[in-house]
């Protein structure tokens, strides 16, 4: 890292004409000396003109989606701390040099930035319900480090963003980027910022229930590969259960009169357990694979130095 840390401030689009330039204006303020680069999703209205007259880097991601974006961002652009926002105009702008001073005095990987308001239209409790359950449920898996994990604003260093493998689409990113600091065991922490309610003309893309469930099957889809022998396992007990179940009158029938009427019912059973059995094999197979992807990222993770202060910081915290 260089004496004085470079920051690039990094602002996925999607049609946000009405705010984009409220955002880069408000970072430019907060971060004098960063990069502010604000990548356009195809937006069908001025997003990337109204971004490039407030003086922010214009890049363009074809592929749509969140997900497609971030991927994109982390690929290209390099710096020594890296702060990604929504360009909604709904994050606190000003709370940025103290993000990335905890950041660097501390050398942490990550600093979430946890959403307060008291405006009910800033966070609508279908939202914040569905963001309660899903942190509660990834925390319950993966382990309780932070209590907002869909906030889409965070700070990161350069060795979380180029050991990070993004492979989602859309907005289940803020998921993967949460599960992948768990799952490396990275120093992360969590500060409560200011939430406010978009500008006029804006408006939400993020759909309750379509993009709540399309986060539940991620968290899913992210136990099934980086717990596979707690996932299988499961699978294997649940089939031993209904095996069992299914077996146990059987049994009952064959020490009473010796006698197999329901030979049917007896050739499930078996295949039930014989398919108990193949799961467990499965889990125990993946979670050495599992493991060897973990040790991977790990080595991917320490080819970059840990972040930390200049001797003589140029920017204000």
């Amino acid at each position: 890292m260089s004496a004085s840390p470079s920051i690039a401030v990094l602002i996925p689009c999607y049609n946000e004409e009405a705010a984009i330039g409220r955002v880069v204006a408000d970072f430019r303020a907060a971060l004098p000396e960063a990069a502010i680069y604000v990548y356009d999703n195809n937006s069908r209205d001025k997003t990337a003109a109204v971004a490039a007259e407030a003086g922010a880097i214009v890049r363009h991601e074809s592929l749509q989606g969140k997900g497609n974006v971030v991927r994109r961002m982390f690929a290209d652009v390099e710096a020594d701390v890296y702060v990604m926002v929504d360009g909604d105009d709904t994050y606190h702008a000003a709370s940025a040099p103290a993000l990335i001073h905890k950041l660097l005095a501390e050398q942490l990987d990550m600093v979430n930035a946890a959403r307060v308001t008291q405006v009910e239209a800033a966070y609508r409790p279908g939202h914040r319900f569905g963001n309660l359950m899903l942190t509660a449920l990834v925390s319950f898996v993966f382990g309780k480090r932070t209590a907002d994990m869909l906030s889409g604003y965070r700070v990161f260093s350069r060795r979380f963003v180029k050991s990070f493998p993004t492979l989602v689409v859309g907005f289940e990113i803020e998921t993967e980027l949460t599960v992948h600091a768990l799952e490396l065991r990275m120093p992360i922490t969590e500060v409560a910022t200011p939430y406010k309610d978009r500008p006029a003309g804006s408006v939400s893309k993020l759909s309750t229930f379509k993009d709540g469930f399309r986060i539940l099957f991620m968290i899913g889809k992210l136990v099934k590969e980086e717990r596979p022998l707690e996932f299988f396992s499961l699978a294997a007990g649940l089939l031993t259960l209904f095996s069992i179940v299914l077996a146990w009158p059987l049994f009952v029938t064959y020490f009473d009169t010796g006698l197999v009427p329901r030979l049917p019912t007896a050739i499930l059973s078996t295949g039930l357990m014989i398919l108990a059995f193949l799961a467990l094999a499965c889990g125990l197979i993946l979670e050495t694979v599992t493991r060897g992807r973990r040790e991977m990222k790990r080595m991917a993770y320490l080819a970059h130095p840990a972040p930390q202060l200049p001797p003589s910081p140029n920017f204000r915290h």
